[in-house]
């Protein structure tokens, strides 16, 4: 099964991201702790791609493509910007950090998944999750 949604770069478009994982769980009734790291690491993805990647351009557009194979859903986000050195992303963890307000959806994606790799410059994450 395949699934996409395209939306504009606004903040307030988190919420079709949030329906999509919604529906997605109650079509393949995913456990709620699953469910759990899904949702907040889609949309800590897809907050990504608005605001750092699209830098909250409207005219600019994040792409949010899905597929469930073997019991595994399979996540890919891609936004239009440059991309970012994601090998080199401040530990969130770390002493000098901890007190940072922003920093921590990489951290979260990579925790709450299966499996994280990031291509196109970081300009698209993919994400896996185990459904059993």
């Amino acid at each position: 099964m395949e699934k996409s949604l395209r939306i504009s770069s606004k903040i307030e478009n988190l919420r079709k991201v949030e329906r999509l994982v919604d529906e997605l769980s109650a079509e393949y009734n995913i456990s709620t702790d699953i469910y759990g790291n899904i949702l907040i690491a889609v949309l800590e993805a897809a907050n990504n791609a608005i605001l750092h990647g699209n830098k909250l351009e409207e005219s600019k557009i994040v792409n949010i493509e899905l597929q469930i194979k073997d019991d595994k859903l399979t996540f890919k986000i891609e936004d239009e910007g440059v991309g970012f050195d994601y090998k080199n992303v401040p530990d969130p963890t770390a002493p000098e950090n901890i007190e940072n307000v922003n920093g921590r959806g990489i951290f979260l994606m990579e925790k709450l998944s299966d499996k994280l790799e990031f291509t196109k410059n970081g300009a698209t994450v993919e994400m896996e999750f185990n459904l059993k």
